[in-house]
């Protein structure tokens, strides 16, 4: 019996030790590359623009389906009012009457307007992707990345405002004691009270911080709440020179890839426009029946025929003239866009390379910054402690080394957000990814 109650007692101590385990040792630990993957699975931006892509494809068969025959069937019943005779008992009107048939038809263009349009709903099926890939990229950079950044961001700027409060605190606990030996004045324990006091604040914006930037985060990659990141540095590299990063952008990017297509659309569009000139062939075959009652003498119940017919615009008004010349312009149009883009393009990778390396050199002076910042701190608290600095001096070495930890950890995070955003400028983001989408 009392083995029974041991093991009883045992359960219920284990299970309040569940209930009482904080729930972050349960949540969902995720790296960036994690992040990615969720984001591409869940994300309702990024699923629309697969839609597209859908739609594309979609058009893709309705242009194939202009190349293909059209078989109609058709069926009427008709009810008369009265039946009527002729003179001689012929029948001038039934009572009733059926008719029923089947008919296919093919009209195409001697232009070979319905194989260029095909071609461009392949092409434009090609763009889709380029698109997408684009789209993809863009979120994966502003909406993930980013936000992944901001949270740890915000946790380190945490656990600063922690690591502040306990020396505060410290520096508090020994003005306290040294007033009670006479060896300072009451102000500067007032002054370590208010700077304590400011720390705890700043503890508390970095928590409501950090939390809001965990929610923006889950909200934008699709997880949910609790959970916990993980964090790799980006290993050190060498930075490849300018022109490497440009030529790489103008082989890779998707939106440029996108314009290119869409130029070549445009160009096909022009001989769509022109082909509308040339005559269209239609080909036809006709199954036909029909009953009636009373039947006529002379009522042919079946017919099948066939035919062909010759369509040639002669005039339009000048409209088939306006359409090749807009097709033109809009060629020329698509032309410009792509060049505008290289220019851009051009623009980007050289702003983002510069921000690269002013990111990794500003990180090397802010860690040599950190390391003064440190040793000085020490060295003015054991001065204090020795009655040979004041509580100013303790003050002000401890609020250089709170602003030296924050701009080390914002220069860390935006050196390496720079190197994700090198790789978006390049084309080359979801191809570096460990997941695939």
């Amino acid at each position: 019996m009392k083995k029974v109650l041991f093991l009883l007692a045992a359960g219920v101590f284990a299970f309040s030790l569940c209930l009482a385990t904080p729930a972050s040792l349960f949540a969902e630990e995720y790296s960036l590359d994690d992040l990615f993957r969720i984001a591409l699975a869940r994300s309702e931006k990024l699923k629309m623009a697969e839609e597209n892509l859908a739609i594309a494809e979609t058009g893709k068969d309705k242009a194939f389906s202009y190349l293909l025959p059209r078989l109609t069937a058709t069926g009427g019943y008709t009810q008369y009012s009265e039946k009527k005779f002729t003179a001689t008992g012929g029948v001038l009107q039934p009572e009733l009457a059926y008719t029923w048939g089947i008919r296919a038809e093919e009209t195409v263009s001697l232009g070979g307007r319905e194989l260029t349009a095909l071609g461009i709903s392949r092409q434009n099926v090609t763009k889709s992707r380029h698109d997408l890939t684009a789209v993809r990229e863009d979120y994966l950079l502003r909406y993930v990345a980013v936000a992944y950044y901001n949270c740890l961001m915000a946790r380190k700027n945490l656990d600063i405002a922690d690591a502040n409060l306990q020396r505060l605190q410290k520096h508090r606990d020994a003005a306290e004691q040294r007033l009670k030996i006479g060896e300072v004045t009451k102000t500067a324990l007032l002054r370590a009270e208010g700077e304590l006091s400011g720390a705890k604040s700043e503890s508390l914006q970095a928590q409501n911080g950090l939390e809001l930037a965990l929610a923006v985060l889950a909200s934008n990659a699709g997880i949910r709440v609790p959970y916990t990141l993980s964090e790799v540095h980006a290993a050190e590299e060498e930075i490849k020179d300018l022109p490497l990063f440009q030529q790489q952008a103008f082989a890779a990017r998707a939106d440029l890839k996108s314009l290119d297509v869409q130029k070549q659309i445009a160009a096909d569009q022009i001989r769509i426009a022109e082909g509308a000139s040339w005559p269209s062939l239609s080909l036809f075959g006709v199954y036909a029946g029909t009953d009636q009652s009373p039947a006529a003498s002379n009522l042919n119940r079946e017919s099948i025929y066939a035919g062909v017919a010759l369509n040639f615009p002669f005039f339009d008004g000048g409209l088939r003239k306006a359409d090749v010349s807009e097709a033109k312009s809009r060629e020329r149009q698509a032309a410009l866009q792509v060049e505008e883009m290289k220019k851009g393009i051009d623009i980007e990778v050289r702003s983002v390379y510069l921000d690269v390396v002013t990111q990794k050199g500003i990180l090397r002076f802010l860690n040599d910054q950190l390391l003064f910042a440190r040793d000085n701190y020490r060295a003015v608290e054991r001065q204090f402690n020795f009655g040979l600095a004041n509580s100013l001096d303790v003050m002000d070495a401890n609020t250089l080394l709170v602003s030296a930890e924050r701009k080390v950890a914002s220069a860390i995070y935006n050196y390496q957000l720079s190197l994700l955003r090198m790789k978006k400028a390049t084309g080359t983001l979801l191809a570096s990814l460990a997941v695939k989408p």
